[in-house]
């Protein structure tokens, strides 16, 4: 029998290795920005073309190295940072040259020119495929200039694999966020295509954050600093109020290595509990500095994971640090210790619906069923000054009630359209009559039907009702505009004003018009004709948001993700009293789509309870 295992080739070995730590263009922005940081440089730039995938090249200013040490650096295993194996339990560098630059130098063409301080010329070197293709001095500046370009070009499988320019480009910047929040004492710049997109000069932390995600966390940061001996975590959370729906801007580090770590987020959102909405999630910007030996950072090729040698400490003290910020900045809620709550005088309990606590019926100011006055329909209070009401104006509140049975034999011998088409409403769950919704608490319609009612969520009904009507807009290109009177102008940060220029057509499509002002600002002139023209900036900000979270949490394409968030917004905002023709339009548009029963994402719109269920509710144990 033959032999059959054998060595790898350097190479093939070398593109292998390459699949761990580069996957797109934005690992390496990362392995590239990380070199120059250990490089000691004060001013570094990145260079972009069509989202990295042409080249990505990071021009620094720091130590540069010399010639042996630029051709070692593409040889495997590679570094300049462990020499024994209790090096790996104390490294505090990002990872000078070496290392990555071997997978990187296997699928893309690169060109290295390096000059250490003091060195009269340089060294250029040519790799492509890891092969050296020339090496040879040069006369260049003190520091190193790497550029990678044509990422893949060897290994068309993984080229094939790459998104969209629009969706890589915003990994891109997600990289190079991380990298500016880590170390606001480096002056950072970004060119993509040859427009500046971010000029990021040496600051302090506070003002690095405003200049990336713009001047509106001005005033929603708060100061976090905690030092136990153990470990010290400081940073800026943001206060409770502007938490949002996504989960993007939260950072953690440790000893300035950016980190995912839901146990560490747990300890965030545990100090936020009863301040936000379960559904939000609050900025922070964290930095945990802690002894090298009580970690484990070489858990993920990437570098991205951690292990703590005492979790739950560090979780303890994480949670207190946030505790005290909010509670140091009055954000948390305290206690009222002036009032005494022993004698404070009983309020009269008023129940929703018109009636207080002696059950007296509140007078009719004239308004309609839907404006405030009754909450039954054709119900008028009687007029009594007694403090309790009469049987007689009980009696009257199922006054209404009597009619369902003749109108519901008319509405059936009637020749006009019901709520759902015909094979539909041969179904138990037809409405009986178009008459017959009642709005209950401005969040949920009470309708008859032929088995006993239906009861409507008034949220999900808009939200599945509007879902339909974007997905065919989107489909047929056929959204209609209304202009706005005032254009508004809408300051992005640098990945949501890339995000909205990726969904541009789509958005067109919706109805929505707007156009470029330079920079990540864009001045909006048309929304939706069929949205209420009110907070626009806002609603475009929330969709876009929307949007970031359902790609977070599901595999969408972008129409569905778009007409999902569109209707997810849009329905939040529609909770409100209803006219008796609003409530018949709901229910008609509701029967009307094609999966009536369950929101896009699977919530129910509506629940039926037989009669059998509502006799039940009402027998003796």
């Amino acid at each position: 029998m033959p032999d059959i295992i054998h060595l790898l080739p350097d190479f093939l070995a070398n593109q292998i290795a390459a699949g761990e730590v580069v996957q797109r263009p934005a690992s390496v922005v990362k392995e590239l920005l990380e070199n120059a940081i250990d490089a000691q440089a004060t001013n570094i730039q990145l260079i972009v073309k069509e989202a990295g995938k042409q080249l990505v090249q990071v021009v620094d200013n720091g130590v540069g190295m010399t010639e042996t040490d630029a051709r070692m650096c593409f040889e495997r295993h590679a570094t300049s940072k462990i020499r024994s194996t209790e090096d790996l339990f104390r490294i505090r560098t990002m990872g000078f040259r070496g290392e990555a630059m071997a997978s990187i130098g296997a699928v893309a063409q690169v060109e290295l020119k390096t000059r250490p301080q003091n060195a009269e010329t340089g060294t250029k070197l040519l790799i492509e495929g890891s092969e050296v293709v020339l090496q040879e001095p040069v006369v260049t500046p003190e520091g190193t200039s790497i550029a990678v370009k044509n990422l893949f070009y060897n290994v068309p499988a993984r080229r094939n694999f790459l998104k969209s320019n629009a969706v890589e480009m915003r990994h891109v910047l997600e990289e190079f966020q991380r990298v500016a929040l880590a170390y606001p004492e480096i002056t950072l710049t970004l060119h993509h295509n040859d427009m500046e997109v971010f000029n990021l000069p040496a600051t302090k932390l506070s003002q690095r954050i405003v200049s990336i995600f713009g001047s509106a966390y001005k005033n929603q940061m708060a100061y976090c600093e905690e030092d136990t001996g153990f470990l010290v975590v400081k940073g800026y959370v943001g206060k409770p109020e502007h938490a949002k729906k996504t989960r993007g801007e939260q950072f953690f580090y440790v000893n300035n290595r950016y980190v995912k770590s839901g146990y560490l987020n747990h300890a965030v959102m545990t100090a936020f509990e009863g301040l936000v909405a379960k559904e939000n999630h609050p900025f922070y910007v964290l930095f945990i500095d802690i002894d090298p030996e009580k970690i484990d950072i070489n858990v993920h090729p990437t570098k991205t994971e951690i292990k703590f040698e005492d979790e739950k400490t560090v979780y303890a003290i994480v949670h207190a640090a946030v505790k005290r910020a909010l509670g140091a900045y009055n954000i948390a809620p305290s206690l009222d210790f002036e009032q005494d709550v022993n004698f404070a005088p009983l309020q009269p309990i008023r129940l929703q619906g018109g009636f207080n606590s002696e059950f007296e019926p509140e007078r009719n100011t004239g308004g309609s069923s839907s404006g405030g006055g009754s909450p039954f329909p054709g119900f008028t209070p009687p007029a009594t000054t007694t403090k309790r009401a009469t049987s007689r104006g009980w009696e009257q509140l199922y006054e209404p009630m009597k009619e369902v049975e003749q109108e519901e034999r008319v509405s059936m011998a009637s020749s006009g359209t019901g709520l759902l088409s015909d094979a539909f409403a041969a179904s138990d769950a037809a409405p009986a009559s178009t008459k017959k919704a009642i709005q209950i608490h401005q969040k949920y319609l009470l309708v008859q039907v032929k088995s006993g009612m239906m009861v409507i969520d008034q949220q999900a009904a808009q939200e599945r009702i509007l879902y339909e009507k974007y997905m065919a807009s989107l489909q047929k290109k056929t959204g209609a505009s209304q202009a706005l009177l005032f254009p508004q102008t809408v300051e992005l940060s640098a990945t949501d004003a890339v995000l909205i220029k990726e969904l541009a057509a789509e958005f067109k499509d919706m109805g929505f018009q707007f156009e470029d002002f330079g920079g990540n600002t864009i001045i909006l002139n048309g929304i939706p004709a069929d949205v209420q023209a009110a907070d626009e900036k806002e609603l475009l900000e929330e969709l876009v948001e929307q949007y970031k979270n359902n790609s977070a949490t599901l595999k969408l394409d972008k129409r569905e993700n778009l007409a999902r968030a569109m209707a997810k917004r849009l329905s939040a905002r529609t909770l409100a009293r209803m006219s008796d023709l609003e409530m018949n339009s709901l229910v008609d548009k509701l029967f009307a789509c094609q999966v009536p029963n369950y929101t896009p994402g699977g919530q129910k719109t509506l629940v039926i309870m037989e009669l059998s269920q509502l006799h039940d509710l009402f027998l003796k144990n």
